[in-house]
C-alpha cells in the first residue's frame, strides 16, 4: 500500500485534530467530502490507520516513570506465550521480539521508581523469562511519531 500527498495531508490533519470531522476536513483540504471519506476508509481497511482512539499521556494519568526492559526467554518457551503473560500486566505498554542477545523489548511505565521495582518483579516472575535488563528513561526527546515517515513515503 502506498500513500500519496493527499493521503498524507488527510493523515496529518486527523493526527493533529482527530475530532475534526470529515465535512470540516474536506473544507480545509479543498476536496470533496466523499473523497476524504473514501480515502479514510481505504487507509483504515488497508491497515495504514490502526485506530482513532485518544493519544493518552501516561504522566497525566499518574505514571510518570518510563523504562525499557530487554528480556531473555528460555529456549522453547515461545515468544507468544511470554508476550501473552506480559500483556496481563497493565504497566507493560509494548512488547517487541528483537534480534541480538535478548529476545524481547518492553516499554514499561510506573508511578515512581519504587513502583517500577514492583512492575519489574511482576515481569521477571513470568514463566519463561530467564533474565531482564532495565533502563529508566530520563526525558522524552522525540515522542512516538509517524507523520514524517508518511511524508517521506509519498516521495518514493
Amino acid at each position: 500500500m502506498s500513500v500519496d500527498p493527499l493521503d498524507a495531508r488527510i493523515l496529518e490533519l486527523f493526527a493533529a485534530e482527530p475530532r475534526v470531522g470529515v465535512l470540516e476536513a474536506s473544507r480545509r483540504l479543498g476536496v470533496a467530502r466523499g473523497t476524504v471519506q473514501a480515502r479514510l476508509d481505504r487507509l483504515q481497511r488497508d491497515g495504514v490507520v490502526r485506530g482513532w482512539g485518544p493519544d493518552i499521556d501516561t504522566t497525566a494519568i499518574g505514571y510518570p516513570v518510563t523504562a525499557f526492559a530487554t528480556l531473555q526467554i528460555e529456549q522453547g518457551s515461545g515468544h507468544t506465550t511470554v508476550a501473552a503473560a506480559l500483556a496481563r500486566i497493565p504497566e507493560v505498554l509494548e512488547v517487541h521480539t528483537i534480534t541480538g542477545a535478548e529476545d524481547l523489548w518492553c516499554r514499561i511505565v510506573a508511578r515512581s521508581n519504587a513502583d517500577l521495582q514492583r512492575v519489574i518483579d511482576q515481569v521477571v516472575i513470568v514463566r519463561g523469562i530467564q533474565r531482564a535488563s532495565t533502563v529508566i528513561a530520563l526525558a522524552e526527546q522525540i515522542p512516538h511519531r509517524v507523520l514524517p515517515l508518511v511524508e517521506a513515503a509519498t516521495k518514493n
